[in-house]
């Protein structure tokens, strides 16, 4: 009943918490070292369903959010550039450890309640490990991350899983991201959802970006 009632009324209130103090805009691959993983389980991955029909494609010159990389988006997940207002309150949303969140694709009108975010790192040399580690410790509620290396697109990625306590429904949930060096600096795209059935029902759109992740 509380997830239902949630899901009703928490669609605007995202789209105002989220977007409030930041304004929209127009629009290397990892060394051997970047590869370790502490012996970590791979992430699983969607096992569900099958991967959706692609619905057009992220980062590019003329695309709603330009990026050092590019990947196919899930039909109807609509993205947008996020630009904070480094003196709004809302500031720290838009900042996670060292990286800035650029870019926000929202799937309500795919069905969920969620969003795929990037997040832009600093460093020409950083690698996708360190970028990933860097996010998740900025993130005060993760637990038990458990990192890969991994093939994504036509680059090699650092995929992450871990466990967050949802603030509307006090409850563990799962999170997940992989991050990928670039000449511009790290990048990382990171999936959440208003609970673990969410995120699991939108791993597919998360799968596909990964799947066809290219450097700018």
């Amino acid at each position: 009943m509380m997830r239902h009632a949630i899901r009703a009324l928490l669609p605007a209130a995202l789209a105002t918490a989220v977007l409030a103090g930041c304004s929209s805009s127009g629009g290397g691959t990892d060394t051997a070292a970047d590869t370790g993983g502490n012996g970590a389980a791979a992430p699983t991955t969607a096992t569900a369903s099958a991967a959706p029909e692609k619905g057009g494609t992220l980062g590019g010159a003329g695309s709603a959010c330009e990026l050092p990389v590019t990947f196919e988006l899930a039909p109807d997940w609509k993205p947008q550039p996020v630009d904070f207002d480094p003196a709004s309150e809302f500031a720290e949303l838009g900042q996670q450890g060292s990286a800035t969140m650029v870019c926000e694709i929202d799937a309500k009108p795919a069905g969920n309640i969620g969003f795929l975010r990037v997040w832009q790192g600093k460093g020409s040399g950083t690698t996708s490990r360190a970028a990933l580690e860097d996010f998740v410790a900025g993130d005060g509620s993760a637990s038990e991350p458990s990192y890969a290396a991994t093939g994504a697109g036509s680059v090699a990625v650092t995929e992450v899983t871990y466990t967050v306590t949802s603030v509307l429904l006090d409850e563990p949930q799962t999170a997940r991201a992989f991050a990928v060096a670039t000449p511009a600096g790290p990048v990382v795209v990171h999936l959440g959802g208003l609970d673990s059935q969410e995120h699991e029902e939108m791993l597919p759109a998360y799968e596909l970006a990964k799947a066809t992740l290219k450097l700018g």
